[in-house]
Formats: structure tokens, C-alpha cells, sequence
């Protein structure tokens, strides 16, 4: 039988993916009263995050400040060579630090413990070694010890960054939600590119409003309520009451079951087929919080309303998902 030259390079990459998983398996259950006390520490920090560690953990320190700082939770790396060099200047007693080691005796963070003591600062490690000088030193040690490697020598940093980047995003997501920090809060702190498209576009922008809305009264009958409904072209038409406030919508979907049940239409207006009650938001509402309402409750439109429950516009979900808003 021949061989695929690609086979086993793909059994090699299935290797490092399975290694990995498996770690990541075992790390949820090392999500303890350690993590916990973690989480409090660091949500209740008055200053900011302060992160160290050097080689690959140095780099993995770097996307958690990252994570943290997006997240509502100031963060900042410090190099461990540079700190002896004057950058301990910027560390300030209300900080927390948090040590990343695989070894637990990386050289060039011992000289920061001594100093983030008498500062009375606390420590808080991921450590890949628990009988080590920084898991003794430390006031919480998270738990990031790894079986193996995904390199087949066990010494290339695979398995255990990958570990100890999660526990960074597990600490992040949990102090977040500590937080109640919102997407609009999200929206703040990235107002770049598409995310910053995705999180600061509001309803408004994609609304008809206008002679564009469509919009009946309650008495209109149904033959007229077609056409409005055609005319505009969203499949769906307001109805709003003898004061203009919105009392509910008529959608395609309620014209099929009316044409269906074949009962009389003879006498029927808006009001008599209409769904009360339908979900509204105002114009400033994040786009995408307007298109998680519309996939949450299966609808296809979405109604704008001013402060006194007027409608000044309708949404298609279409548009949302034309406009990339929709998750990948």
C-alpha cells in the first residue's frame, strides 16, 4: 500500500493538538479555592496588574496583560531584567503581581520577590513546578504543572504555555463577568478595525426610518396592510395606536398562518392579526446587542422606538448579518 507523503506529518500534528487538549482537560480541575482567592485578590487590587516572566513565559505574560486590559482590568508587563534596571519605579504598593514559570526558580525573578515583599505587594504565581522558591515565596500558586511536552524531547515550552495562557484568560473571563463588564464597556476599549465596527456600530446606522418605515394603525384594514407591508419591502409593518405608540407588529409570516386558517378576510385589519407586544430597542442600542435580541427570540425584524414607545425605525436582520455584526 503506498503511503501518503502527508501522513505523518498529519499524525504529528494530531499528536501536539491531543497532548494539548488533554492538558487543557486536566487544568479545569486545578480551577480551585486558589483560583478563587485569585479572582478576589485581583478584583479588589486598587492599583493594576503588574505581570512578569521571561523566554516563552515572557511572551505569555504579554497576551495576558492584553487580555486583561481589553477586559477591563488594568494590566501591565514588566520585564524581569529591566525591573532590576530601574523598572521597578513604575510597580506601586496597591498592585498585585503575578509570576509565570514553568520551573518555580526562574533566575530572573527571584530578585523581584524579596522587593515585592517588603512592598507588601502580593504575589500571585503560574507555576509549572510546586516545590519550587517562587511556589514558597508566593502568596496564591495557580497550579500549571503539565505531564509532557508536545515536543518530543519534553523541553520546547508547548504544553505548559498553552496551560498557563489559559489560566490567564480563565482569571480575565471570570474577574469580567466579577465586574459585570458589558459590551458596551468591550465597545470602549477597542474602537478599531472590524471588532471596533462590530462593537460601536449602533442600531441607528442601519435602521429605516422615515417615509421608508412601514407603519399602520391599529383600525387600517388588512388589504392596505399588505400593500405597506410590500411597499417597504421588510417584511413586517408597525401598528401603532390613535396616539402613534407602538401597540404591535405585522410580519409575512403572520399573513401565511391568516391565509391558511382559512378564515373570512373580508372584515380584518391590523389590529386582529397583529403580534402585541413585539420587542423594541432604542436607536442608540449597539448593533450587535440588537442582532443577539433578534437570534435570541427567532425574529427577523427589529423595531426602534424614541422614549415614548413611538416607533422612528425598523431593523432587517439581513442587514446586520450583510454589515459582518453576525459571530464567525
Amino acid at each position: 500500500m503506498k503511503t501518503n507523503k502527508y501522513s505523518v506529518d498529519i499524525k504529528r500534528g494530531k499528536r501536539v493538538v491531543q497532548i494539548e487538549a488533554k492538558a487543557l482537560l486536566d487544568l479545569e480541575k486545578k480551577i480551585d479555592k486558589n483560583f478563587a482567592k485569585a479572582v478576589e485578590t485581583i478584583f479588589n487590587c486598587k492599583g493594576r496588574v503588574i505581570i512578569t516572566g521571561t523566554g516563552k513565559s515572557g511572551l505569555i505574560a504579554r497576551k495576558i496583560v492584553a487580555t486583561l486590559n481589553s477586559t477591563g482590568t488594568p494590566a501591565l508587563f514588566l520585564h524581569p531584567t529591566d525591573a532590576v534596571h530601574g523598572d521597578l519605579g513604575m510597580v506601586k504598593r496597591e498592585d498585585v503581581a503575578i509570576l509565570i514559570s514553568k520551573s518555580g526558580d526562574t533566575q530572573e525573578l527571584r530578585p523581584l520577590v524579596p522587593i515585592f515583599k517588603v512592598t507588601k505587594i502580593k504575589i500571585i504565581s503560574i507555576l509549572g513546578k510546586l516545590n519550587s522558591y517562587l511556589a514558597k515565596s508566593s502568596d496564591i500558586v495557580l497550579d500549571a504543572t503539565v505531564k509532557e511536552e508536545a515536543c518530543p524531547h519534553d523541553l520546547a515550552p508547548t504544553t505548559s504555555t498553552t496551560v498557563a495562557l489559559a489560566f490567564g484568560d480563565a482569571l480575565a473571563i471570570a474577574l469580567l463577568e466579577k465586574r459585570n463588564f458589558t459590551a458596551e464597556d468591550f465597545a470602549l476599549f477597542h474602537p478599531g478595525g472590524m471588532l471596533g465596527k462590530k462593537l460601536n456600530s449602533t442600531l441607528k446606522e442601519f435602521m429605516v426610518s422615515g417615509k421608508d418605515l412601514p407603519c399602520v394603525k391599529e383600525n387600517i384594514s388588512l388589504h392596505d396592510t399588505i400593500l405597506e407591508i410590500t411597499s417597504k419591502r421588510l417584511g413586517a409593518t408597525c401598528v401603532v395606536n390613535n396616539r402613534e405608540i407602538i401597540s404591535g407588529i405585522v410580519t409575512d409570516g403572520d399573513l401565511r398562518r391568516l391565509l391558511q386558517g382559512g378564515k373570512g378576510l373580508k372584515n380584518i385589519c391590523a389590529r386582529d392579526i397583529m403580534s402585541k407586544n413585539p420587542k423594541t430597542v432604542l436607536s442608540n442600542t449597539l448593533a450587535v446587542v440588537g442582532l443577539e435580541i433578534m437570534e435570541s427570540f427567532s425574529i427577523t425584524q427589529l423595531i426602534v422606538v424614541d422614549g415614548k414607545k413611538k416607533p422612528v425605525g425598523m431593523v432587517h436582520l439581513h442587514d446586520l448579518v450583510k454589515a459582518g455584526l453576525q459571530s464567525e
